[in-house]
This record gives C-alpha cells, structure tokens and sequence, in this order.
C-alpha cells in the first residue's frame, strides 16, 4: 500500500521554496545570492524558520521511498531510474538553466554589461565561490540531485553489504533512541560539507529514513506523539530564529542548540503530523504530486527573473517585491510544469515519469 502521507509531505515542503528562495534576496548575514537588495530581518526571519529542518526532512523522505522501492526493484533498477531522474534533470539545469539565472546575477550585482551568450562562455571558465551570484559557475539549486544521486549510490551500497552480514534492517528499534539518533547532528553538519552543505548529515538522514522512518512502529508513535514534539521543535526553531536574527547579543551556544534540537525535533514532529493528517490520496494531492519534481526544477529562476523585472518597475519596495515575485512565480512555474509534462523530450530532460501527451 502507498504511503500517501509520504508524498503529499514532499510536495508542501516543495512548495515552500519559492517564499523561502524570494527572500534569500533579504538576507542579513551577507550570504551572496543572484538578486540581493539589503538586508531585512523580517523577510530573513522566513528563511531562518524553515532552514534547519527543510533540507533534513527531504533526504529522510528519500530514505523511506528508498526502502519501499527497493522492496519492488533489484538495486540495479533502483540505481537506473535515479540516474534518469537524478542526473539527467541536474545536467539539464545546470546547462540551461543555471546560465541565465548567473548571467542575471552578474548584470543585478556586478553591472556586467556584456550579451547573454557572451556570458554563457564565462559560466564554464569563471570558478569562483560555486554560488553564481558572480556570475560565476554554479550548479545552484540542482545540488540537490547531484547529493541525492551520490547519496543514492553509496547508500544502496552500504545496504546491500549490511544485508549480507547482519539483520539490522529487520531490527526495530525503542522510540526513545530516536530521540538519541540526532546527538551525532553537530557532529556530521561540517563533514565532507560543500558550501555549507554536508554529504555526510545528508546520507545519515537518508539512511535514517531507511532504517528508522520506514518502520510503521516508529511511524506510528510519532504520529501518537506529533503534537507534543511539533509543540517542542516549535519553540527550538522561534528561538533558533531570535537568537540568529534578532538579539542584540550573540549566543552561539545557545542558538546552536536551538537550530539542531529544531532539525531533528520538527523532523520527527512532521513526518508523525504528515501520517495523521496527510495520508490520503485525492485529485489535488495526485495533481501535485505528479507536478513536484517539475515545481523544483522550475521554480528558482522565476524567482531570479521576476525578482529582477519587478526592481525595475517598482525600485525598492520590498512588500511589491517579495509578494509581486512570491506569486508571479508561483502561476509561470505551474505553467512551465504544465508545459513539460505534455513534451516528452522535456518529460526526460527534467526526469518526470508522469508525461501525458493530453
């Protein structure tokens, strides 16, 4: 039986990058981005809510989708379908797409005054800090593939070795020790990282989401327990958000603890909230769910050209700004699903499996 729950947490978790991407363009700790204005703790404190569990959460759903599909295919045919769906999309926005929002980049930030394909040639040769708010090369927002499809294959890997030599993934495990499982977090977050961005706590909270979160046992007492550990990883993320944005003092200490009990907390306290509330299927949820991988692909450079376009129409006003490019971006992304998934070279650029010719 599908677990329902699964996807349809994927899919809202997805929808929050657009809000979240829009006001990367504020941020107040000097973060490069392709557009940025000035600095607004306001419209940072959005970014601060959902960072220290959004990323977390949607490497252990790819775990528990792992073992459920490894449940249905041989480790071959899992490994084919994610270089279909993982590499094949990650080389088209890095080609593609990934060119125009840098080429943005360099005229918003730097004045770069030279034509698109005249630049389309220095996004190849101009290696700088990897983000593109240069101009530079970047492989932006498609990190996400490459992790995952790295992630995939190491850890399909390791699978198949502890199979052979113990039962571990047949061994449940008590509730509390979940709880336990987040202590190597601070440990993990500096390990193998690139741009901030570990491989190594990713892979760990996608073998957790094979080995922990696929359990029903497991499954079941978080949803049991959703609402208190929601009530708890709430209160870590509002005051990892205070302390980061808005105090007057720096309390590295504290913050710190509160961003790592807010990534583990809210993770748990989401997948338990999903299972109660979103394991259902229905023509919205079958809609979207068909339509997110192409949401993601999509998404960030309307924000990067809608960002860029309104500036210039409305100069600074960032609540134009950031609700004109929020919900502009929202309608042409949709369009542009809409228009993949009806061409199939685009089906397969993009890595969809769900293109109709309707």
């Amino acid at each position: 039986m599908r677990k329902h729950y699964i996807d349809n947490l994927r899919w809202i978790i997805l929808l929050i990058l657009i809000p979240y991407h829009t006001a990367q363009a504020w941020n107040t700790w000097g973060e490069p981005n392709y557009i940025f204005f000035e600095g607004n703790k306001l419209i940072s404190s959005i970014i601060v809510f959902f960072s220290p569990y959004f990323m977390p959460l949607l490497f252990v759903l790819a775990g528990i989708s792992t073992k459920y599909a490894l449940q249905k295919r041989t480790c071959k045919q899992y490994l084919t379908e994610r270089v279909k769906r993982l590499l094949i999309p990650f080389l088209f926005g890095t080609i593609v797409l990934m060119p125009i929002m840098t080429y943005i980049a360099d005229k918003f930030n730097y004045s770069y005054s030279g034509g698109f394909f005249e630049h389309y040639a220095i996004f190849f040769t101009k290696y700088t800090d990897l983000i593109g708010a240069d101009g530079g090369f970047s492989v932006g927002q498609f990190w996400f593939l490459l992790y995952l499809l790295i992630i995939s294959i190491v850890s399909v890997g390791i699978i198949a070795l502890l199979k052979k030599i113990t039962s571990i993934s047949e061994r449940a495990i008590p509730f509390w020790l979940v709880f336990v499982l987040g202590l190597p977090l601070p440990l993990l977050s500096e390990l193998l990282s690139i741009g901030g961005k570990s491989l190594a706590e990713y892979t760990y909270f996608f073998m957790l989401g094979y080995y922990v979160f696929a359990d029903e046992e497991i499954i079941n007492k978080a949803e049991k327990n959703s609402w208190l550990l929601f009530g708890i990883g709430l209160v870590a993320t509002v005051l990892n958000g205070y302390l980061f944005i808005w105090a007057d003092k720096e309390y590295i200490l504290l913050n710190d603890i509160a961003k790592y009990v807010s990534e583990w907390i809210m993770v748990i306290a989401l997948i338990g909230l999903a299972k109660r509330y979103l394991n259902f299927a229905g023509e919205v949820s079958d809609y979207m769910n068909k339509r997110s991988f192409l949401f993601y692909t999509y998404h960030f450079i309307w924000v990067v050209l809608f960002q860029y376009i309104l500036y210039g129409i409305v100069g600074n006003h960032f609540v134009m700004l950031f609700v004109g490019t929020v919900l502009l971006s929202y309608s042409v992304t949709f369009v542009c699903c809409e228009i993949s998934i009806r061409i199939s070279v685009l089906c397969f650029l993009t890595g969809t499996k769900y293109c109709s010719n309707k």
